[in-house]
């Protein structure tokens, strides 16, 4: 049972992000790459929940050809507080795609 409910969590933890982050229209519509391929392919690794892990393959591969400055002036309220930033942060370093310093994203700025 406990099993169930965590995958359960999991799963509408995600749905959620999908739904706060594409919901913004403006975020797919102005920037750069597969914006919602991002959410499918990277949110398990940005929860706030859990540690800090190397992300996917097909993570990366979204990743680098995502326009993440421009997400990242996107996040909103909500969106922090389902995803952690820092971790977002850390995935773009990950998949070889630093943010540079000083980026905000929301009202993370990264170091």
């Amino acid at each position: 049972m406990a099993i169930f409910t965590t995958r359960f969590m999991f799963f509408a933890t995600i749905i959620f992000s999908l739904a706060v982050i594409l919901g913004n229209k403006s975020v797919s519509a102005q920037c750069q790459g597969d914006v919602q391929g991002l959410m499918e392919q990277c949110a398990r690794y940005v929860q706030k929940s859990g540690p800090k892990i190397q992300p996917s393959v097909g993570c990366c591969s979204i990743v680098k050809n995502v326009d993440l400055a421009c997400v990242c002036g996107h996040i909103t309220t909500e969106v922090e507080n389902i995803i952690s930033m820092e971790k977002a942060a850390f995935i773009a370093q990950a998949c070889g795609k630093p943010l540079s310093h000083g980026t905000r994203c929301g009202s993370y700025v990264v170091p």
